[in-house]
């Protein structure tokens, strides 16, 4: 696993330890990256993303080599995130690592305007989540989601989401969504 584009191009990152932690390919991270840009422009400086389920913490670390302005990582278990995280030193004021449970969201104290899910397949957590999301009103209105599920699994998207499109990436399907507030 590594650092696909930006800054630290090429970077290794610890692999989890844990079968649970399913890391999204960096096939489909690229196109995700690319899809970002297309939507947002090239200049992510300005922007925060928050990555729910963040696992290893790779698309929020991603986001940071890509020169997003502040990634907030959120898992239960923080632990593979941090030791992934602690080789960003000199990108430590970008980085948040906040342990919660991301069907909850309630230490959240920040306002994103991109959203990456990628929640254990077919448990329904990915719904709860996007809920518990625009309760603790977290996201910017507009902001982007990107919400990965597996490719034959449904994804409900709560009444403040509007999707926009559906991409395929081998076992996994991804959701572009709009929080519209």
């Amino acid at each position: 696993m590594r650092i696909i584009g930006g800054k630290y191009r090429g970077k290794k990152l610890f692999s989890p330890q844990s079968e649970a932690v399913r890391p999204t390919s960096d096939r489909a991270r690229e196109a995700l990256f690319n899809i970002l840009r297309s939507k947002l422009g090239s200049d992510f400086s300005n922007l925060k993303l928050i990555d729910i389920f963040a696992g290893s913490g790779a698309f929020g670390l991603e986001a940071v080599s890509q020169g997003f302005g502040k990634v907030c990582l959120v898992d239960i278990d923080l632990s593979s995130a941090a030791k992934n995280a602690a080789m960003f030193v000199a990108e430590k004021n970008k980085i948040t690592l906040l342990q919660d449970d991301a069907t909850k969201l309630f230490k959240v104290g920040d306002v994103f305007d991109v959203l990456f899910m990628d929640a254990p397949y077919n448990k329904g957590l990915s719904e709860k989540a996007l809920l518990a999301a625009a309760e603790r009103k977290i996201l910017n209105k507009n902001a982007l989601c990107l919400i990965e599920v597996e490719k034959n699994e449904s994804c409900n998207l709560p009444s403040q989401y509007e999707l926009l499109e559906t991409r395929n990436y081998g076992i996994a399907k991804i959701l572009l969504a709009r929080f519209m507030g």
